[in-house]
C-alpha cells in the first residue's frame, strides 16, 4: 500500500521509483494522453540541455573558438527539434517490431516507455554533466555515461515489458 501512495505522489517520487521498480511506475502511468506523453519527452529533452551545459562551458572556456551561446544553441537545436523526432521515430519502429514477437505493444504504450525513460534518467544525465564540467575525460566521466545508459535500457525495457500484451 505505501508503494502506490509513493507512486501517486508526483513525478520526482516517480523517477525516483523507476530506478527501483519501473514496470510498475510505468504501469501506473499507462493512461498518459498523447500531450502528456509530449511534456515527459520536452521535461527530459530540457533535463538533457542542462545536463549538458556545464560540459558546453568547460569546452567554450578550453576552446574559444567556438562561443558557449553557439554551442548552447546547436544543443537546444538537437534536442528540442531533431531529438523528439527520433524518439518518436523510434517509438514507431519497436511497436512496429512488437508484431513479430509474441507480445504486442501499442504505439502510445511504445512512446510512454521510452518517453518516460528518458525523464527518469535525467538525474543520471545530471549527474554525467557535472563529472563532465568539473572533472573532464576520464574514468568517472566514462562511469556516470555507462550508468546513465545502463539505467536507460534498464527502464526503458522494463517498461516495454510491462506494457506489453500476449496475443
Amino acid at each position: 500500500m505505501a508503494d502506490k501512495a509513493r507512486l501517486t505522489g508526483g513525478i520526482v517520487p516517480r523517477i525516483a521509483a523507476s530506478w527501483r521498480r519501473p514496470g510498475q511506475v510505468v504501469r501506473s502511468l499507462s493512461p498518459m494522453s498523447d500531450p502528456s506523453q509530449l511534456a515527459v519527452l520536452m521535461g527530459a529533452m530540457l533535463i538533457f540541455l542542462l545536463a549538458q551545459s556545464p560540459g558546453h562551458a568547460r569546452a567554450a572556456w578550453l576552446d574559444p573558438s567556438v562561443p558557449l551561446g553557439g554551442r548552447i544553441a546547436g544543443a537546444v537545436m538537437a534536442l528540442f527539434f531533431i531529438m523528439p523526432l527520433v524518439a518518436y521515430a523510434v517509438a514507431w519502429v519497436v511497436a512496429g517490431l512488437s508484431r513479430l514477437t509474441p507480445s504486442r505493444i501499442s504505439q502510445s504504450d511504445s512512446r510512454l516507455a521510452l518517453f518516460w525513460a528518458l525523464l527518469a534518467v535525467g538525474p543520471a544525465m545530471l549527474l554525467s554533466g557535472l563529472v563532465e564540467g568539473m572533472v573532464g575525460p576520464g574514468a568517472a566521466l566514462s562511469a556516470t555515461r555507462l550508468l546513465a545508459g545502463l539505467g536507460f535500457i534498464f527502464i526503458w525495457g522494463a517498461g516495454l515489458r510491462a506494457l506489453s500484451t500476449r496475443r
